[in-house]
């Protein structure tokens, strides 16, 4: 992977945007409607030719929460940087996203989130916001009926300590001496999953040395009143039991844990010169210090999201790196490559996907009927294979003889490929006409994707095996997934892939569909981790299974497509709110969207349904709801960083995955990518 990383410009349509569509049998697709969804799929094919970029890649917004915008103020304060004109920018949007009850949530439509509304509150005051402002009344207001600051989560409050605003001795304790615990033991760094790792070794610096910057204003506004007592609604993030990754916390672990951080309270409380102590400190800082610097990246970021990108800033000033040297000049250059301006302000995405994005985008191309050897393929495939790691990152400390491959998310991510990226972006390749070093890329894709599976016969997302349950018992894991555990969604997207690569063991292929197979809920749909939520889940197994040789009247198969109908809105579409991670009676159910209609109907497509009732409802739908210029409106999150607590919309779900769906109704072509092998076995044993 080059180290430049290239930054988005605006681009004119490809010269081929306007060419005619080459549809396979759309005739037989149902007479007025098939003509509609081509026509729509024309519009939209041509909008999305229209978003590349002139050198081959696709990336669209990565919208999150206000709390990205709140912690890049608190941050720039901490290191005496933060800018007047950059801080009313960021306010404006922090503003433009406030509820009328004073708060702040984490998705389109969320209840109000406490640790949210306290961050955007201080960010807010920071940005020259009077506390006695109605809209700052309410939301204090709101706060201390909930709690206060007090009730916020362990990383709300740790930022409130870097600013001078709580008391470390009131937090849990990371010591850095985590970096001495060898990789095979119980709580090793590499226990976490990649994005809690990076986070935690910055962390263990940063709570070691107890920085304090205070902000010219109090935040007693925000405490909880005298005599509180719970009451109201309950603070968003309940009901953990329905989070399928989230580790179950061990029976009885919470009580050794609680005196395990009080054992290092103690330990923190040593005198700086007591010899051992000192001696053992400095050398678990000087270690922490190499592992970090090792790891940031091209783009000057860390794991290419926001956490530890910032932790990590904040640990190396602590360690005597000043604002102008190299490691913290590229940093915060590389946050202001995450910065978005526009009208509605300054905001900052947690994270950005072009690799995703530009795998996704091939898919629904070609699906589209864009010739595999047109221009704009050939250079998203060229782009492609440039961007293969071709280095070892953190998943060799498990896979250590392991020779490296795959695609990371980012643009510059190389300690950190994805699996469900590589196997995404090994479809899009073998859709696309040839370019030179695809073969290759691919082979060694799929090389390190099978050298990947966990011993259950599963894939999680970066590492192998990486399903811990003892590190989420920890006193500071009270925010997000913290391990990466083979997922239904992962493990169906390699499942499609390895399927229609020759050199896949058939015993692997069969293992994976009989892992999906188990997965299966009762109800006939599966658990999405990286995207909301059944809906996705099921959207992503049903073509694999039928790419890997399930019959469409496999009963696996059978009984997810009646979850699919059982679920399908009253007007055609589907949708599926976030709060089905917590609350299983909003399992398939919510507002249509086009990504989650999308998923369905790839689903159902699969299956064999392409003249049903269901499938004609859903692509209605779906031309119905499209917009003059070709896309689709889509405000609600359909995307998670961790289900539940940290929820993503990405901008270009709403176009490439109808895309993709409309391509493959119109072409009569229920797969599209390559097809699957025959003689796969019945799966009917499942739920």
């Amino acid at each position: 992977m080059t180290a430049t990383v290239p930054q988005p410009r605006a681009a004119p349509p490809p010269p081929e945007a306007s060419a005619p569509f080459r549809a396979g049998g759309s005739r037989s697709a149902g007479g007025g409607l098939a003509a509609r969804a081509e026509a729509a799929l024309a519009r939209a094919r041509d909008h999305l030719l229209g978003l590349q970029h002139p050198d081959g890649w696709w990336k669209a917004e990565l919208e999150t929460n206000v709390t990205m915008d709140a912690e890049d103020l608190l941050l720039r304060h901490y290191l005496g940087i933060l800018d007047g004109q950059l801080a009313g920018e960021s306010a404006r949007w922090i503003r433009s996203n406030q509820r009328p009850d004073g708060t702040w949530g984490t998705f389109h439509g969320s209840p109000p989130d406490l640790s949210t509304t306290v961050e955007a509150y201080v960010a807010l005051r920071l940005a020259g916001d009077d506390a006695e402002a109605e809209h700052m009344r309410r939301a204090a207001a709101w706060v201390r009926d909930r709690g206060g600051v007090e009730s916020a989560r362990v990383f709300t409050r740790i930022w409130m300590a870097v600013v001078g605003r709580w008391n470390w001795d009131e937090l849990p304790v990371i010591p850095p001496e985590i970096m001495f615990l060898p990789a095979a033991g119980p709580l090793s760094i590499y226990h976490f999953g990649c994005w809690a790792r990076q986070t935690v070794v910055a962390l263990a610096v940063v709570m070691s040395h107890r920085p304090a910057r205070p902000l010219p204003f109090g935040i007693d506004e925000l405490r909880r009143p005298a005599g509180w007592t719970p009451g109201g609604a309950p603070a968003a993030g309940g009901g953990e039991a329905l989070c399928r990754n989230r580790p179950e916390r061990v029976r009885g672990a919470g009580r050794p844990f609680a005196a395990l951080d009080r054992a290092l309270h103690r330990y923190e409380r040593l005198p700086r010169w007591f010899a051992p102590r000192r001696v053992l400190r400095a050398a678990a800082l000087r270690r922490a210090e190499r592992w970090i610097v090792r790891r940031q990246e091209a783009d000057g970021l860390w794991g290419g999201i926001q956490p530890p990108v910032v932790y990590s800033i904040i640990a190396l000033t602590l360690l005597g790196y000043s604002l102008d040297h190299p490691v913290i000049r590229a940093a915060l250059e590389g946050l202001d490559g995450f910065t978005i301006h526009d009208e509605k302000g300054r905001r900052l995405e947690a994270c950005q996907s072009p690799v995703w994005d530009t795998a996704l985008a091939v898919i629904a191309l070609v699906d589209a009927g864009v010739d595999p050897a047109a221009p704009a393929i050939a250079a998203a495939a060229r782009w492609l294979v440039g961007e293969e790691v071709r280095v070892a990152g953190d998943w060799a400390v498990r896979r250590p003889r392991l020779p490296p491959g795959g695609w990371a998310f980012e643009f510059a991510n190389d300690y950190y490929p994805d699996i469900d990226d590589t196997a995404e972006v090994i479809l899009a390749l073998r859709r696309a006409a040839a370019v030179e070093g695809a073969d290759e890329a691919c082979r060694r894709g799929v090389a390190w994707t099978l050298g990947m599976r966990s011993r259950d016969g599963g894939w999680g997302a970066f590492d192998a095996d990486n399903d811990s349950p003892l590190v989420a018992s920890l006193p500071f894991c009270d925010f997000g997934e913290v391990t990466d555990p083979p997922s239904a969604d992962v493990t169906a997207h390699v499942l499609e892939m390895i399927a229609q690569e020759p050199e896949s063991p058939r015993t692997v292929i069969e293992g994976a569909a009989a892992w999906l197979s188990r997965e299966q809920e009762a109800d006939g749909s599966w658990f999405g981790r990286w995207g909301v939520n059944h809906v996705y889940g099921t959207g992503a197994a049903v073509p694999a299974l039928v790419a890997a040789g399930a019959a469409p009247e496999d009963p696996a198969i059978r009984r997810a497509v009646a979850w699919l109908e059982a679920h399908q809105n009253a007007d055609g579409g589907w949708g599926e709110d976030l709060r089905s991670y917590v609350d299983a009676a909003w399992r398939g159910r919510g507002e249509s969207t086009a990504s989650q209609t999308a998923w369905a109907l790839l689903a159902l497509l699969a299956a064999g349904e392409q003249d049903s009732g269901a499938v004609r409802r859903g692509v209605e739908w779906l031309v119905s709801a499209q917009t003059p210029d070709g896309t689709w409106d889509e405000q609600w999150f359909t995307g998670t960083g961790f289900p539940w607590d940290f929820s993503i919309n990405y901008h270009l779900y709403r176009l490439v995955w109808p895309v993709t769906a409309l391509g493959r109704y119109v072409s009569r072509r229920p797969l599209g990518r390559g097809g699957g092998r025959p003689g796969g076995a019945r799966l009917g044993g499942g739920p």
